[in-house]
């Protein structure tokens, strides 16, 4: 049997960040602190009579500013000047199933005034660039709209 031929190239992944956040309490009167200071919460179950914010919220805000990102990078790529109006409401759904408690998520986008094809291909595209979709292809129901 030949040998398996020598690696050559280097690897092409490369760290650029890693968030680091400690939690405790979990989601009835927990709180989570990032390591540099800049998040530093308090968490209540979504609806409970705690002041806090919930894992939901979290969610949908970490998501839809990378959204947001993918698709300002996209449109850059594609040198298309986006609307000042240019904004996303994202809901996320904490739901209990047969199999117990899943997400699903709406992402609502705002592009007014830009072409509605263009502006469909952006939305479509960014999918592919935004970490956070990438992370949820194919593990909860995800439906994106322009509004």
């Amino acid at each position: 049997m030949p040998a398996a031929p020598a690696q050559t190239s280097m690897p092409t992944d490369k760290l650029l960040y890693t968030a680091k956040v400690h939690t405790t309490g979990g989601r009835e009167r927990g709180s989570a602190r990032s390591s540099d200071g800049h998040l530093d919460v308090k968490l209540s179950v979504p609806g409970g009579p705690g002041t806090g914010t919930n894992p939901e919220q979290l969610l949908a805000a970490g998501w839809s500013a990378c959204y947001e990102s993918a698709i300002s990078l996209l449109a850059h790529q594609a040198k298309v000047a986006l609307p000042a109006g240019f904004a996303i409401d994202t809901e996320i759904d904490l739901n209990n199933g047969s199999d117990g408690y899943f997400l699903r998520a709406r992402l609502n986008v705002s592009l007014p005034g830009l072409d509605p094809a263009v502006a469909r291909k952006l939305v479509d595209d960014a999918h592919g660039v935004c970490p956070y979709s990438k992370a949820m292809h194919g593990n909860i129901d995800v439906t994106t709209t322009l509004v």
